[in-house]
């Protein structure tokens, strides 16, 4: 475990844009430098703990595209999207993903998630800005979802119910100019209610696949830009 602190070799710079509301600190385990690459090189992707086998298996696929491009996926740690999202990451490549955790990292919550948290640690970065020994509480979960905004280029909603936590972390990006995407779902679906809220709110843009996420961050090529190949094996813009 090693502890960062502003103006330190390893301080990720996105962390400046929340001006008064920036940590003083942040404790990390892993590798520090996953925070310091490029902030497009990086996605946050969020959703509710109580997830529906449709939300694990699209932030299954986005995450799994997402990082194979590469890029790195940050999430919570939580059980449900956060969980599918790490895990998927971690499948697909070594270094893919990192956890913002609301409690401190020698105390991983959730409890069923140890082993999980242990292998973001040992080949991502595994980092939160609660010292040691502390708990979770009601109100670290809401600070850490600045956290999560302010360290990606954009934040997905994968599936949210009408009062998630994970708005919160939307709201936040929004207010730091960043994009936000949101997954729409069945409009039956109370498990989709927070994502439909976004869309209809225009605070966040439809997601169907992972062509719609590089599109929120990645500048367009300019008209006589040669055109990419798409990478061997899963498509980098799968539709869901």
């Amino acid at each position: 475990m090693r502890i960062l602190t502003p103006g330190t070799p390893g301080w990720p710079e996105g962390l400046s844009d929340l001006g008064v509301l920036a940590p003083v600190a942040l404790w990390v385990k892993g590798d520090a430098g996953l925070l310091t690459s490029s902030l497009g090189s990086r996605v946050t992707m969020v959703g509710a703990r109580a997830a529906t086998g449709y939300g694990e298996h699209v932030a299954t696929e986005l995450a799994a595209d997402l990082a194979q491009l590469p890029r790195v996926i940050l999430s919570g740690g939580a059980y449900g999207i956060d969980g599918a999202a790490h895990s998927a990451a971690l499948a697909v490549r070594a270094g893919s993903t990192v956890a913002v955790l609301a409690s401190g990292l020698d105390r991983y919550y959730p409890a069923g998630h140890q082993e999980l948290l242990a292998r973001v640690a040992n080949t991502g970065a595994v980092i939160s800005e609660a010292p040691p020994g502390a708990a979770p509480t009601r109100w670290r979960f809401l600070q850490r979802g600045r956290l999560l905004a302010a360290l990606s280029a954009s934040t997905i909603v994968v599936e949210a119910g009408y009062r998630s936590g994970s708005l919160h972390t939307a709201a936040e990006a929004h207010r730091l100019g960043r994009p936000v995407g949101a997954v729409p779902g069945p409009i039956t679906s109370a498990a989709s209610a927070g994502c439909h809220r976004l869309l209809h709110d225009q605070m966040a843009t439809v997601i169907t696949s992972t062509g719609d996420i590089t599109a929120l961050t990645d500048p367009p090529a300019p008209p006589d830009a040669p055109t990419l190949s798409a990478p061997v094996g899963r498509p980098p813009a799968r539709t869901l």
